[in-house]
């Protein structure tokens, strides 16, 4: 069974400052049937994610404004989306940011530029299993 089978009706959102990252991965995402949401920065999605309760979040790390970082750690501190896997999002493929955000939360780490399968399959593997 391929990453994109369960990922049907799945909610998700797309959180990263460049219109090339998130038309992907939101193309990507709508193939593989899922609802997506996108926000441009960490002050955008803060706002979005309390009307469109996304079951995955993808979070670029380097945004203006709120960063990364940042954005992880107020969704992670809200009682409400403690719960919620954060993917982050980044350029920069070093331990010392998989280090920064799993301390903020973060659930997993996927490397720009990323391909369709890493994504989906990031994607699928916190997605909530089918009803």
């Amino acid at each position: 069974m391929s990453a994109a089978a369960n990922l049907r009706g799945v909610k998700v959102m797309v959180i990263d400052d460049s219109n090339t990252i998130r038309r992907s991965a939101e193309i990507f995402l709508v193939q593989a049937g899922c609802q997506v949401v996108l926000a441009e920065d960490g002050f955008d999605a803060l706002a979005k994610i309390a009307d469109h309760q996304p079951e995955v979040i993808f979070c670029d790390i380097m945004m203006p404004r709120l960063d990364g970082y940042q954005t992880c750690s107020l969704i992670k501190k809200n009682p409400r989306f403690r719960g919620t896997p954060v993917i982050m999002l980044s350029s920069k493929d070093g331990m010392f940011d998989r280090a920064r955000g799993r301390m903020v939360g973060s659930d997993q780490y996927l490397t720009k530029p990323f391909t369709k399968d890493s994504l989906l399959q990031a994607a699928a593997t916190f997605a909530p299993p089918a009803a």
